[in-house]
């Protein structure tokens, strides 16, 4: 241990984990009369697989990067509602609004108002997480994430209040999920623990978390990717997601999450996608400053492996392209006039920029983007 400084880990009250494992809402909640459940078109067709016996609600209409519109409209069908039981199906952006639809349905405060750490006033109906991804780990952590178009920026809640009751990681949830959006999911679940593993102000504790999340990837994520309905690597990976989501308590991610945040906000890519491209480029960029960590990642990737002889940066890239994610920013929609704003907005981030082991000027971000480009 290199330093010594206090943390705090929140984690779920309960987690059940296993295919089939989404049945076990409907026990664990069944004094519940009123429940309100988030989720997107696609996962409300999950509702019935949670066995919940009271009144169900189901508010399906959260897009992939949840903004301010989104929530409100949320919040207030929460409000019609009266919710004894608020469920959240669906991936980090449903689970995202799922936490603070909970906290604050019945309360007066604005998101305004609790936005930043430890803001939010405490009032909090139960929350039960259900994912149906394996990539943001929404389901393990305090924080919570919604869109603000007209900054074109995230903004960011973080407080204990906002831990689930009851996260559930049911693999049979991800069987429909494409080969694509798999492997971007599954780079974005890295990310949050080689980016926490890596972090100036990194700890041992989470670093635990980190490693077990890292080697999971590495055994698991091409073979979700190959075959949606392997249960075991779709287990694998859910268990990496709720690792990485563990990380972010603590420790939280730095500029590669920086880098990909824009991208999201501006370019409208999905958070996985985002943080796959940028990916390959910071972990080169760091391992100067901390490369025997460095070191690990690479061997628990088998990057070197895979790739031949090639230099780190070439070997990350090939890492998640050989996964079928497109990597360049022009075939995803960008063009090169946008990226000096996109390097501007990540170096502002400074909640993230400032946990990066190496410095980083705009420059140097906007050098990130234009090798990507």
């Amino acid at each position: 241990m290199s330093k010594s400084r206090i943390i705090t880990l929140h984690q779920p009250k309960r987690l059940e984990i296993g295919a089939g494992a989404s049945a076990r809402v409907g026990t664990w909640a069944e004094e519940a009369e009123r429940a309100f459940v988030l989720a997107t078109p696609h996962t409300a067709g999950f509702v019935d697989r949670l066995g919940l016996k009271g009144h169900v609600t189901v508010f399906n209409a959260i897009p992939g990067e949840p903004d301010i519109s989104t929530f409100d409209a949320a919040l207030s069908a929460a409000r019609a509602v009266h919710p004894d039981l608020v469920v959240g199906l669906g991936g980090g952006s449903v689970l995202d609004v799922a936490k603070l639809v909970a906290a604050m349905w019945d309360g007066e405060q604005s998101l305004r108002d609790v936005a930043g750490p430890n803001r939010v006033a405490g009032r909090r109906t139960r929350l039960a997480q259900v994912a149906t991804t394996a990539g943001t780990g929404s389901e393990a952590g305090i924080r919570s994430l919604i869109t603000d178009p007209g900054a074109g920026a995230k903004i960011a809640v973080e407080s204990p209040h906002l831990i689930a009751d009851l996260a559930v990681l049911d693999p049979e949830l991800t069987y429909s999920v494409p080969p694509a959006v798999t492997a971007a999911t599954g780079i974005d679940a890295m990310a949050h623990c080689v980016e926490a593993f890596t972090n100036r102000n990194a700890h041992p504790v989470i670093d635990g978390y980190a490693r077990m999340g890292i080697d999971l990837v590495g055994r698991f994520l091409a073979r979700a990717v190959a075959d949606g309905s392997d249960t075991e690597a779709r287990e694998g990976m859910m268990l990496a997601s709720f690792y990485g989501g563990v990380c972010l308590g603590p420790v939280n991610t730095a500029a590669g999450h920086a880098l990909a945040y824009p991208l999201g906000t501006l370019l409208h890519l999905p958070h996985g996608l985002a943080n796959a491209i940028i990916f390959p480029h910071v972990l080169a960029y760091n391992e100067p400053v901390a490369s025997e960590k460095t070191a690990e990642v690479v061997r628990a990737l088998g990057l070197m492996e895979r790739a031949g002889n090639k230099d780190l940066l070439r070997a990350a890239h090939s890492f998640c392209a050989d996964l079928g994610v497109e990597m360049s920013l022009r075939a995803n929609g960008a063009t090169e006039e946008q990226l000096s704003r996109f390097a501007r907005d990540a170096y502002g981030i400074r909640r993230l920029m400032d946990n990066n082991p190496r410095d980083m000027s705009e420059s140097d971000v906007l050098a990130i983007y234009q090798a990507a480009f």
